[in-house]
């Protein structure tokens, strides 16, 4: 009776495991289960991963990377574009050359600068003889404003005299500016040119850049042991 019972416990014991087999494999025609061991891709999943990941940082990384190298190029073929017609430099000049007639005209004999202290000295002057008609001050008192206003006059005489120095040499070296204006042009490109130099050579370095990125990258693409 025993042996019976136990021939039939191995029965319904073969027909459970017969029974869960074909539910697996059933379950992995669906995909719902793996097909692979679990225990083999567990093992291989952390070095895909981890290769998943620095392709993944490197892509993202090259792509920023040409897209700032695409706006540099841009911007280097305006800068370029503008050194090369001289555009700027003509315009400093146009631009120099309007303060100088202004500056000129205001530094000139008789102009806005030489007006000041010629008011400035007429003004102290006509203090002291309108001081030697006043009598509404006591003589003390009108002694005292008539020194002050001499020592005022000496001292405003003298502050003309650094004036009209300046004023000159300053004329002076506004005319020469003038007649050195195709030379400053030459000295404003040449400027501009470097300022191109500049450019390209930001642009070969950004452009290195670029490639060695593009060089790692590609390393991690190639398949495994090639």
């Amino acid at each position: 009776m025993s042996s019976v019972v136990a021939k039939g416990h191995d029965r319904g014991s073969f027909a459970c495991v017969s029974t869960a087999l074909l539910l697996f494999a059933f379950l992995c025609f669906l995909g719902a289960v793996p097909a692979a061991p679990l225990l083999a891709q567990g093992a291989a999943a952390p070095d895909a991963r981890t290769a998943d990941d620095e392709f993944s940082r490197q892509l993202n990384e090259l792509k920023k990377t040409f897209t700032d190298l695409s706006k540099r190029i841009d911007d280097s073929a305006q800068t370029m574009g503008r050194s090369q017609n001289a555009e700027a430099a003509r315009k400093e000049i146009e631009e120099l050359r309007a303060h100088v007639g202004a500056l000129l005209g205001a530094v000139a004999d008789n102009g806005t600068v030489w007006n000041l202290g010629a008011k400035a000295l007429r003004r102290a002057e006509d203090k002291l003889k309108a001081l030697d008609q006043e009598t509404r001050y006591k003589p003390e008192e009108k002694q005292f404003l008539i020194q002050r206003w001499r020592e005022l006059k000496v001292a405003t005489e003298g502050a003309i005299g650094e004036l009209e120095k300046a004023r000159k040499d300053f004329a002076e070296l506004l005319r020469t500016l003038q007649t050195n204006e195709d030379f400053i042009d030459e000295l404003l490109q040449v400027r501009e040119h470097e300022k191109a130099l500049e450019v390209i050579q930001r642009l070969t370095d950004g452009i290195r850049d670029a490639s060695d990125k593009l060089k790692k990258l590609l390393t991690t693409i190639k398949p495994p042991g090639v």
